[in-house]
């Protein structure tokens, strides 16, 4: 009786044991995640901190923006502002010029580098190794290395102030043919590419029908990262666009700082507008996007 009931005491006090051995951990667990999510609260309300300042400079007008102390919330004069873009610069004809661009540039960029990787990671090929080998290497190159030229073929083609210009040079990236390599090789198994030659598919039908819907994810995310590229890049289409209908939207917010005054309220606006398709693209993706920054980061 007494054996047994010692027993009993025994086990009770160790699962006292076991019980303050737990709690802490527990509770240091919880102050760990809670100080997680802090930072990532914080990290978040950083980030979106310079979007929200871009809304209230919009809706400022030129002298409020150097009072101090700032006004931290909005002002009454957006409608105000984006008629002054709308009826002094040709806001819609630059906002046309860079969606083609963008929009464009993009299309082609996703059709040449998903084939292109395709290709790299799933066919044997004299010179496989060597191509892929030098095309990691101009990797390495600054661009800028390469306007003169550039600059000089498009000049003998005759492109110069015309909006090929800036879509044909870049219709293919070495960042997204290595992207979409490192990509297909990791989703795309043998088995599947062998299944679609039995069922006879040739090599562009076992790209167009095998291959793309697998690699949607990565095309979403070498979709925006090359759209936001094109639609904010300023240096190529200063080199080769001199007319104002042909500006882009960046060189018209660029064009909006006078020598003498600027209207701040006129650039902070028309630059809230600029980034409103960057917003739309990115919410409409952004899963895709999401998942293709993941892939292979969790094994089967």
């Amino acid at each position: 009786m007494s054996t047994e009931s010692s027993k009993v005491t025994v086990t009770r006090r160790s699962r006292d044991a076991v019980v303050l051995t737990k709690t802490p951990a527990k509770s240091s667990w919880a102050s760990g995640t809670f100080l997680i999510h802090i930072g990532m609260l914080v990290g978040s309300l950083l980030s979106l901190f310079p979007f929200y300042w871009l809304f209230v400079m919009s809706t400022a007008t030129t002298s409020d923006m150097f009072r101090f102390p700032p006004r931290f919330l909005p002002s009454d004069q957006l409608l105000v502002n984006i008629g002054k873009v709308i009826d002094h610069v040709g806001f819609f004809r630059s906002f046309g010029n860079s969606m083609i661009v963008a929009g464009v540039h993009t299309l082609l960029v996703l059709f040449f580098c998903s084939m292109a990787g395709f290709a790299f990671a799933k066919f044997q090929f004299p010179g496989k190794p060597f191509l892929f080998f030098f095309l990691l290497m101009t990797m390495m190159v600054p661009q800028q290395l390469g306007l003169i030229p550039q600059f000089i073929i498009i000049q003998k083609l005759g492109w110069i102030n015309d909006l090929k210009a800036l879509i044909i040079p870049g219709a293919a990236s070495a960042f997204g043919i290595f992207w979409m390599r490192q990509y297909a090789a990791s989703v795309l198994h043998d088995e599947l590419i062998n299944a679609g030659r039995i069922d006879g598919c040739n090599s562009f039908d076992l790209y167009y029908r095998v291959a793309l819907p697998v690699l949607r994810p990565a095309l979403a995310t070498l979709g925006i990262i090359t759209f936001l590229n094109s639609w904010n890049d300023y240096l190529w289409p200063l080199v080769v666009i001199s007319v104002q209908n042909k500006f882009t939207i960046q060189m018209l917010i660029a064009s909006m700082n006078g020598v003498y005054s600027t209207d701040y309220s006129m650039v902070m606006a028309a630059t809230l507008m600029a980034t409103v398709p960057l917003i739309v693209v990115f919410s409409i993706f952004s899963r895709q996007f999401i998942a293709g920054l993941m892939q292979g980061s969790v094994k089967d």
